[in-house]
Formats: C-alpha cells, sequence, structure tokens
C-alpha cells in the first residue's frame, strides 16, 4: 500500500500529484533545492525533504538524496513526475531495489523504449505503423548506409538511437551530405547521451505530431484515451496540445489505438505512457514512447473524465483499472497553453519576483500553475510556470473559452509568453486545425 510517497519533482506537476494524493489519503513528502523552499506543494505537503543545492545535477537529479529522503521519512513509494528522473531506468531500478515503489513503469520497459532503436523494433513486431528507415543501428559501412538512404529516398533524417527532445538529429537532403551528416550526429549523440548509436529515417516533410495516452495495470488490464495534437512547436518544444486532434476519425483512433494496447501487452508495460506519431497523408508512423506523465495530460483528463494520476497511484499500489475500454468516451474538446516566464518576442527566461497572480476562471476553464503573487521564479529551471486548460462541448467554444482566459490571467513582475498565445489565437490556420509541426517557426520567421 501506498501510504506516503516522495513526490521527486517541482512546480506545477509537483502540486498537480500532491493534489491527487490528498484525495486518496496518501501522505506526501516534498523534496525540494535550497532554491525552491517557498514551492506551493512544498508549503503543503505533509513533510519536507532538502536535497540539496539549486542546480538540478546536485539536486533533483541527485539519486542517493531522493532516495534517502525516502528512507528517512519511511515513505513507501516515490513519484517521479515528468522531466529530471523520471524516464531514468537505473533511477526505476535503485528506487525498487531500495524497496520501493516506482510510481512509473518497469525499468526494463523504460530502457526498452528509450532506446529508439529497439522501441521501433519492438513496435513493428506489435504491427505498430513506423517510419521507413534503416531498421536498426547504421553500422561504419559506407557504401551501405548511402544503399539504404538511397532505398528509403531523400530527404532522410539521423537520429540518435538514445536521443530525445529534439536533439541528436540532422536531416540530409542530398547524398552528398549523408556521410557527414551521420559522423556528426555519432559525435553529438556521444558526447549528449554517452551512446553513439544512429539510425535513419524517411524525413517527412508536413507531419503532424499526434500522440496516444495509454494505462496499463499490473493485472494485464490495458486502455488507450485517444489521441492528443501537439503540432504546434518552437525548436521541437510543444507550446499548445488539443484534444481530440483535428481531422482523425473514429476509425482511424480506434485502429491505432488497439495496436498501442497491444504494444503495451508485448512490452509488459504498466503505469501511464504516451505513444508518439508523426501523422502525414492520412497515415501515422511511430516515433517514440514516453514512459512517463506527460505535461499536456490534462486536455485527455478533461475529455475523459479519467484523472490520469489517480490512476497512475492506483496502479502502483497494485489495482485494477477503473475503466475498461467500453468505458472511455470522448466527451467536447480541450486545449492547453504552456504559460511560460520568457520573453514572448525574444523566447529568452525571464526569472524573478511576481509581483501579481490572478487566474483566469469561467466555465470549462482549468488552471494549473505553482505561482503566486510573491514567489519568486528561479533561474535554475524549465521556465514553464503553469498551464492554462479550457474546455467545451465543440472546439469552437473551446476555443472562445481559452481566448477569454488568456485576456483575464494576470502576472506582473516578469514577462511571459501569453502575448505569443493570443496570437496564436488568431491565427486562421490555426483555427481551422491541422497546422504541421513546422508552422509555428515559419509563422515566427525562425525557419
Amino acid at each position: 500500500m501506498l501510504e506516503k510517497i516522495v513526490i521527486a519533482n517541482r512546480g506545477e506537476i509537483a502540486l498537480r500529484i500532491l493534489r491527487a494524493c490528498r484525495e486518496m489519503g496518501i501522505k506526501t513528502v516534498a523534496v525540494h533545492s535550497t532554491a525552491d523552499n517557498n514551492l506551493k506543494h512544498v508549503l503543503l505537503a505533509d513533510e519536507t525533504v532538502c536535497i540539496g543545492p539549486p542546480q538540478s545535477i546536485d539536486s533533483y537529479l541527485n539519486m542517493p538524496a531522493i532516495i534517502s529522503a525516502a528512507e528517512v521519512t519511511d515513505a513507501t513509494g516515490i513519484h517521479p513526475g515528468y522531466g529530471f528522473l523520471s524516464e531514468n531506468a537505473d533511477f526505476a531500478e535503485r528506487v525498487e531495489s531500495s524497496g520501493f515503489t516506482f510510481i512509473g513503469p518497469k525499468a526494463d520497459a523504460i530502457r526498452l523504449m528509450g532506446d529508439k532503436v529497439s522501441a521501433i523494433a519492438a513496435m513493428k513486431k506489435a504491427g505498430v505503423p513506423c517510419v521507413p528507415g534503416s531498421d536498426g543501428e547504421l553500422k561504419d559501412d559506407p557504401d551501405e548506409n548511402l544503399r539504404i538512404a538511397r532505398e528509403i529516398g531523400y530527404p532522410i533524417i539521423v537520429k540518435a538511437s538514445g536521443g530525445g527532445g529534439g536533439r541528436g538529429m540532422r536531416v540530409v537532403h542530398a547524398e552528398a551530405s549523408l556521410l557527414s551528416a551521420i559522423s556528426l550526429t555519432k559525435t553529438e549523440a556521444r558526447a549528449a547521451f554517452n551512446n553513439d548509436a544512429v539510425y535513419m529515417e524517411k524525413f517527412l516533410e508536413t507531419p503532424r505530431h499526434i500522440e496516444f495516452q495509454v494505462l496499463m495495470d499490473t493485472h494485464g488490464n490495458v486502455i488507450h484515451l485517444g489521441e492528443r495534437d501537439c503540432s504546434m512547436q518552437r525548436r521541437h518544444q510543444k507550446v499548445i496540445e488539443e484534444a481530440p486532434a483535428p481531422g482523425i476519425s473514429d476509425e482511424q483512433r480506434n485502429r491505432i489505438g488497439k495496436r498501442c494496447v497491444q504494444a503495451c501487452k508485448d512490452i509488459g508495460y504498466r503505469s501511464a505512457g504516451t505513444f508518439e506519431f508523426l501523422y502525414e497523408k492520412d497515415e501515422f508512423y511511430f516515433i517514440e514512447m514516453n514512459t512517463r506523465l506527460q505535461v499536456e495530460h490534462p486536455v485527455t483528463e478533461m475529455i475523459t473524465g479519467i484523472d490520469i494520476v489517480r490512476e497512475q497511484l492506483r496502479i502502483a499500489r497494485g489495482e485494477k483499472l477503473s475503466y475498461t475500454q467500453e468505458d472511455v468516451k470522448i466527451q467536447g474538446h480541450a486545449i492547453e497553453c504552456r504559460i511560460n516566464a520568457e520573453d514572448p518576442k525574444n523566447f529568452m527566461p525571464s526569472p524573478g519576483l511576481v509581483t501579481l497572480w490572478h487566474a483566469p476562471g469561467g466555465p470549462g476553464i482549468r488552471m494549473e500553475s505553482h505561482i503566486y503573487s510573491g514567489y519568486k521564479v528561479p533561474p535554475y529551471y524549465d521556465s514553464m510556470i503553469g498551464k492554462l486548460i479550457a474546455h467545451g462541448e465543440s472546439r469552437e467554444v473551446a476555443f472562445a473559452r481559452v481566448k477569454n482566459a488568456l485576456n483575464e490571467i494576470v502576472i506582473e513582475g516578469i514577462k511571459t509568453n501569453v502575448p505569443l498565445h493570443q496570437e496564436i489565437f488568431q491565427h486562421a490556420a490555426f483555427q481551422a486545425g491541422g497546422t504541421d509541426i513546422h508552422y509555428l517557426e515559419k509563422r515566427l520567421g525562425l525557419t
């Protein structure tokens, strides 16, 4: 039984996890850096433990310190949230070998899906559609690599097997550039991920980014909760997400959802997870699986009525899923805006004192944020300070509500990207739905 858990994260997701624990009668331990003494969830938690100085490597990425915090507080589980150690197989392994429950997948599943080459192999075996590619790691054979690229057809993209978050990839438009691109990507991958394995795939030029949410318990029950469209991106980082994805039919949703469900069974998954796809010309192509809770999980919660964090906690304590696939009904539409402490024009981080904070409200509005008037945004971490989610019976209603909420929100003392969101919602292409992953950068003149 999970009687007390350590929340091994910070910011809005830590507060989200704490709220779910409170509802379920689970006590919480907030671990934090010296820069985060005044975080909202730290002030609300049952117990707190300082685990190090501000730098993440010395605190939120400090595995021994987090596990020691669980030991000294007699906690029984550790929830990693997203980011930091959430997809670190070694951490999951160390948590469980220390006698605690890791609230997420088993280390083997994280390791399998964290390596892009092994993940693609597993997906192909499960019948999940993948991007045409090299079917494995590229060897040190220039002639063979040139042959594979010709067979795939240019443009192609060279990717690091251990990469993620937009790092470790290089697009090649002509054969003359291929071998140098492979060499450069291998060098970068070795430095960034301590793994120089690379592979190549067909480069899709105008795809959308569509992902499927799954939940699986330890009893073999697994469901998918439909899809999200996360195509509004800048520098491979999502800016706005919505669910369901515009233009995706029930037949497509059911077909791909079933394959994701089968893949979970094949790899022996547990907890929440997300299958990410590129979607172009009515075809889905698997790119990776995120073995954790996603930033954008609230839009799925809003259209299904299913509390994903609560299900994570129930799964971790050995209970069966609360829902079957037949129970999952998509109702209405939801949109999420990531609110960042950054200059809306040049995107430079804007840490500092929040002198005034007023959250928006109204029907269908959900604001997830850890900030408050008098809170000082530190300069050491990701710039996201909140998520604004709007739900309505249709996409049009959700749009109207989020636009109202963006006009209501007040954050003074620091710069935020709220003006950027207000601008995006005026774009006719976004209003129509179905923009590709390059749309925003082209619109902003960043490409």
